[in-house]
């Protein structure tokens, strides 16, 4: 397994990105569709290498792909067939790579192939609550052959995340295991369990000893939710931890509400606990994952 990407977070904190759905719909893209950014990969591939882009020169030195919600399922919906399914999902690697040549920053760049709970096929809302009725042997079919694609397309890493429940994890790190790219696995929660009500403990325990997760943690939760999570991960597993919050926005049917409570600031308390990646999530744009840039590269870091 190639280690530069482990070799880097053993070396110190990256900064992640933010939310690439919301830099996408800042820059004016309608994503109102069950195929959200991952339609862009086929009819505005150049959108998504802009809103890349965004994020490196904002100081974000790893991406996360617009390939969250891309599933050979989601695309057969669509009239998209197997083998043009697959092409774009190795685009969404292609057009990070991209952004990261055109980026003007002379930092190392990283890309992370997304790949998102089976919930967020569905698109219902049951990525954030698990438990689909489905077994682990199931939820491992599902993965398998879209990490393989993913894997083909030589990210740096892949990301398993916003996984709801321990059952889906389970099958995740059955399904990395052999793709020679190393993985992270962070979960969706909510306070100290995950969103289907499991202890974070057990959770994060599943990927102590798989060689395959350089990292495990949390994203698309609310920032106060991560110190805890963070601190639990790196007692549990011993491993470097992720921490991705959304803004700390709520998300009902009419859209979201509340004020955001995303605070740059904490970062380096994330990072003095066991975090290595640290950025954003929903609703947290490459002005904030500057903020993070600036916090983790300040005269105390």
């Amino acid at each position: 397994m190639n280690g530069d990407f482990a070799g880097a977070l053993a070396r110190g904190a990256l900064v992640l990105d933010g939310g690439l759905a919301t830099r996408l719909e800042a820059d004016g893209h309608d994503l109102g569709d069950a195929l959200w950014s991952a339609r862009l990969l086929a009819e505005r591939p150049e959108a998504v290498v802009a809103a890349h882009r965004a994020f490196y020169e904002a100081g974000a030195d790893v991406a996360v792909t617009a390939s969250y919600q891309a599933t050979f399922e989601g695309f057969a919906r669509r009239g998209v067939g197997r083998e043009r399914a697959a092409e774009l999902l190795a685009r969404s690697v292609e057009l990070a790579r991209e952004a990261a040549r055109r980026a003007r920053t002379g930092r190392r760049l990283w890309v992370a192939a997304s790949a998102g709970p089976y919930g967020a096929m569905l698109a219902d809302g049951s990525e954030y609550r698990g438990r689909y009725g489905l077994d682990a042997g199931a939820l491992e079919r599902f993965h398998r052959p879209r990490l393989e694609v993913l894997a083909a397309a030589r990210p740096d890493v892949l990301a398993l995340e916003t996984v709801p429940d321990t059952e889906e994890a389970a099958a995740l790190l059955r399904a990395v295991r052999g793709l020679g790219v190393p993985a992270w696995l962070s979960y969706s929660v909510a306070g100290g369990l995950t969103r289907a009500g499991q202890p974070l403990e057990d959770a994060f325990a599943l990927a102590a000893d798989v060689d395959e997760v350089v990292a495990v943690g949390v994203n698309c939760c609310a920032p106060g939710d991560v110190a805890g999570a963070v601190a639990t991960a790196a007692r549990v597993t011993g491993k470097p931890v992720v921490a991705y919050p959304n803004s700390g926005e709520s998300w009902g049917v009419g859209g979201w509400a509340g004020p955001p409570v995303f605070d740059a600031g904490r970062a380096r308390g994330w990072r003095d606990a066991g975090a290595r990646l640290i950025g954003g999530c929903c609703r947290v744009g490459p002005g904030r994952i500057a903020e993070v840039a600036r916090a983790l590269a300040g005269p105390d870091a």
